[in-house]
């Protein structure tokens, strides 16, 4: 993503003001029917029932259709009150004669109930610049520091379209922008900026909810497209224009207006729904709008609260394969319904986690690393019909699983990403076979003998511990997203003799998963990726009596981590010695071996 230009105007001792960053607000499962068209996959029946959920703890999907209470005016709290008589004693001492409104986001989330920090004033008659400074004059005229201003220049790439000024109004940062009105070329999705009235600014906004004001002058809601509040109450995403014209100014709303019907529950209009479909809308989005603002878009509705519905709505608005576009070939090749298959998965996903509860992306007391998981757990599902699909990179001349192109190169997210997807896919596979190992008495012989060797023999009642820490030293934090998808992909439910509906099927996953997790922390391994080793390449390299390691000595530390999963009560001179007779149990059956011939 490109950066900003930032302008900075500090007088001594001024602040320095941050860029802002768009924080993240941070139906049973279906029965898989097999696809003769794709071989080796599965289309879930497709039904969508939403979860009202902000970080797994909201109320039932049935609580989510409700009519929306909007308040008749903006309830200040101190702070705001402070910061806009503030406001109001620069225009008036300077003799101004600016009209200073709270547009967009702000207004509406007042109106709904909510609080909001995201302030920003749009101002009538002077710019963003011009009026901090004026703020900073009567801040030094009533002996009271300065403050820094700063000023993000116009950058169409991040929807900046006009410069706009920032600065610290009493410990609150605070956007100011001149109203404006908006044309657009042919081609480009840059418009033509000039200053025009409240009016212009209203209807030039991507959506009727937020092209509301509060005009601080006078202390009311301004709706000045004459259906932005009414909109509100019903629940319905509008554009203030007509909507093709709209999306073809700027195809980017489309995913916006997607984005706001996700996070409100909200109901895309009809004619808002036929413009988002139509071909050249469609066409327009998919060479106008860089992938970084799409793939943006995209994470946004992955953090916020519904997003099963956004991709319900990207789907049904046949703009799956616009947004997450698929490379030239892939093998097998895209199959019918692809859609449809990652979409339902990504729902029944949703609906397992939630069934679970909020602890199922619990990891110690750090929200962020929560966020992350519950995030990239969504990814994850959302792909699970690709994940035995590849396409060869060009570059590295290798094959390079297709989910990783969609990640890195369609919505241009971190490498990192990618990365974490494509290896909880590889560890849910490993999953299926620990989760048959952890809930029956299958014989252990044949695994036991894998995770053996001539000089390493684990006990029989240590083989499961051995073979999850393996799996959970490979995966670590992010060890129960890939349980989780396991569970969501094992097949034995279709099997299952209680299995009657879908909502058997739900619950009969969500035990499997709680059981099996209770098992894998029953065993103590929750965390075994922090596990230091009992012994280190140097220790391994002395009781090998070499001087230099290699991959000898990767072997052997590779039989020490298992031989600790074993024994993890061993101690260092335990695993030495065991170290010890095994060289020389091995060297004498050598011995033997050749004295025979």
């Amino acid at each position: 993503m490109p950066p900003r230009l930032l302008l900075l105007l500090l007088p001594r001792g001024g602040l320095l003001p941050p860029l802002r960053r768009r924080s993240p607000a941070l139906s049973p499962l279906l029965r898989r029917i097999p696809s003769n068209k794709a071989p080796g996959y599965f289309f879930l029946s497709p039904v969508c029932a939403f979860s009202g959920y902000s970080g797994m703890a909201a109320g039932s999907p049935e609580q989510q259709q409700r009519s929306v209470v909007v308040r008749e005016t903006v309830e200040l709290t101190e702070k705001e009150e402070q910061i806009f008589r503030r406001l109001l004693d620069v225009v008036r001492h300077f003799g101004l004669g600016t009209q200073l409104r709270v547009a967009g986001g702000w207004v509406r989330d007042k109106l709904l109930g909510k609080d909001s920090a995201d302030i920003d004033i749009a101002l009538d008659n002077m710019t963003g610049q011009n009026f901090c400074e004026k703020v900073n004059e009567y801040l030094e005229l009533i002996g009271e520091e300065q403050k820094g201003i700063g000023v993000i220049q116009c950058n169409p790439d991040q929807s900046k379209h006009l410069e706009t000024a920032r600065m610290l109004i009493l410990d609150i940062w605070i956007d100011f922008v001149n109203l404006r009105s908006e044309t657009y070329a042919e081609n480009s999705r840059i418009p033509t900026m000039e200053v025009g009235t409240a009016k212009e600014d209203a209807h030039r906004r991507d959506l009727t909810i937020n092209s509301l004001f509060f005009n601080i002058n006078n202390n009311s809601v301004e709706d000045l497209t004459g259906r932005g509040i009414e909109d509100l109450k019903k629940g319905l995403i509008v554009t203030p224009l007509p909507a093709k014209a709209t999306f073809l100014d700027d195809p980017l709303r489309v995913l916006r207006a997607i984005r706001f019907a996700a996070r409100f529950n909200f109901t895309l209009a009809e004619d808002l729904k036929e413009a988002a479909s139509d071909e050249r809308v469609k066409s327009e989005l998919g060479s106008k709008i860089s992938r970084e603002r799409i793939g943006h878009e995209i994470d946004l509705m992955m953090s916020d609260k519904h997003p099963v519905k956004a991709m319900c709505d990207i789907r049904d608005l046949g703009l799956f394969y616009v947004v997450f576009s698929f490379p030239e070939n892939s093998t097998p090749p895209v199959f019918d319904k692809c859609d449809w298959q990652c979409v339902s998965h990504i729902e029944a996903a949703w609906n397992l986690a939630y069934s679970i509860g909020s602890s199922v992306f619990s990891s110690g007391s750090d929200p962020k690393l929560q966020d992350e998981q519950r995030r990239l757990y969504l990814y994850s599902a959302l792909f699970i019909p690709l994940r035995n699909m590849f396409y060869l990179d060009k570059r590295s001349k290798r094959q390079v699983p297709v989910s990783s192109y969609i990640i890195k190169h369609s919505l241009k997210l971190k490498a990192s990403d990618a990365e974490t997807v494509v290896n909880i896919h590889a560890a849910s596979e490993k999953f299926a076979e620990l989760v048959l190992l952890l809930e029956s008495s299958v014989d252990v012989r044949t695994l036991k003998e894998k995770l053996e060797d001539e000089y390493l023999e684990i006990p029989t009642d240590s083989v499961k511990r051995v073979c999850a820490g393996l799996i959970l030293r490979e995966i670590k934090d992010f060890w129960r997203v890939a349980l989780l998808v396991s569970i969501l992909s094992y097949p034995e439910a279709e099997n299952a003799a209680d299995i009657h509906n879908k909502q058997d099927e739900l619950h009969w996953r969500k035990e499997k998963y709680i059981r099996v997790e209770r098992a894998i922390t029953d065993l103590d391994l929750d965390g075994v990726w922090k596990l230091k080793p009992v012994l280190d390449g140097k220790s391994i390299m002395g009781v090998m009596q070499v001087k230099s390691g290699g991959p000898l000595v990767g072997t052997w530390q590779q039989r020490a981590l298992k031989w600790q999963l074993a024994h993890p009560n061993g101690t260092m001179d335990e695993c030495i010695e065991w170290m010890k007779q095994s060289q020389s149990k091995r060297q004498k059956v050598e011995s033997s071996t050749r004295t025979a011939f």
